[in-house]
């Protein structure tokens, strides 16, 4: 029913318009909402919002599991991540987009695998986002092209001995929720390109002030259309779906592959 997907991020609950809303289960139990699927500049695109309609679900519970499964069963092969993100560099100011090549993750007890041992399956995350999908959201303008977030369990925002230490390694960004999300795309080979808004100098890493939640609610809905008009012009200039890409080949010599 879809070729892409967009999972949105905090402040971001819909996207689409005179779009058919499927229900759907998944091994994992239900995703965050039912996708709800329509079409975007002529493509045919699902949207589910990360932490559901209501932002009941907070980083740590949102089932990624069944959000990634439940678009690749409705034929998603691209998928794009918008979320919200802080700053560990003076320069990356909140409005910022942010199109990471390398994350690290800092989380715990979160499911990290679909897996789980049946059958055992290691697949390589070295290159962690789609290299098309990157390509054709820094073609689209206006964002900074690469950066390493750092992921961290949430929901409290980071101390400010933590946010100097995640700057002091070289980091560009700190989040909630790009881990497991990417690395479990990648086990279900499905392409997937993380865009990041900036919201905050993370612990005052500039100003001297911790970052709130308003005020990251507050820049991402000051900053929301500029996320819809970019996705809008990424999706058109997406691959079609029998495009080849080395995502699609994440599972090529593994046991799931069999």
């Amino acid at each position: 029913m879809a070729d892409i997907g967009v999972i949105g991020g905090s402040g971001f609950y819909s996207f689409l318009s005179d779009a058919q809303t499927v229900e759907l289960d998944t091994p994992f139990g239900p995703p965050s909402e039912p996708p709800v699927v329509g079409e975007l500049d002529g493509r045919a695109v699902a949207f589910i919002p990360r932490h559901g309609a209501d932002h009941r679900f907070p980083p740590h519970r949102v089932n990624y599991r069944a959000n990634l499964w439940a678009l690749r069963e409705l034929g998603v092969r691209q998928v794009l991540g918008p979320c919200a993100v802080g700053s560990l560099k003076p320069e990356l100011v909140p409005g910022t987009f942010v199109v990471p090549d390398q994350y690290v993750d800092r989380t715990w007890g979160r499911e990290h695998t679909v897996y789980d041992g049946r059958p055992v399956v290691h697949t390589s995350v070295a290159d962690p986002y789609c290299p098309t999908g990157r390509a054709t959201v820094i073609a689209a303008g206006n964002v900074v092209p690469g950066g390493t977030m750092v992921v961290i369990n949430g929901p409290r925002f980071s101390t400010r001995a933590e946010s100097a230490w995640h700057a002091a390694q070289g980091w560009s960004i700190v989040g909630m929720t790009g881990a497991p999300e990417a690395s479990i795309a990648r086990e279900l080979a499905l392409c997937y390109t993380s865009i990041a808004l900036v919201t905050d100098h993370d612990a005052g890493i500039q100003t001297g002030e911790g970052v709130t939640q308003a005020e990251v609610f507050k820049v991402f809905g000051e900053s929301i259309e500029r996320l819809r008009h970019l996705l809008t012009e990424v999706i058109g200039q997406l691959p079609k779906p029998d495009a080849d890409c080395s995502c699609r080949h994440a599972l090529d010599g593994t046991a799931a592959a069999r």
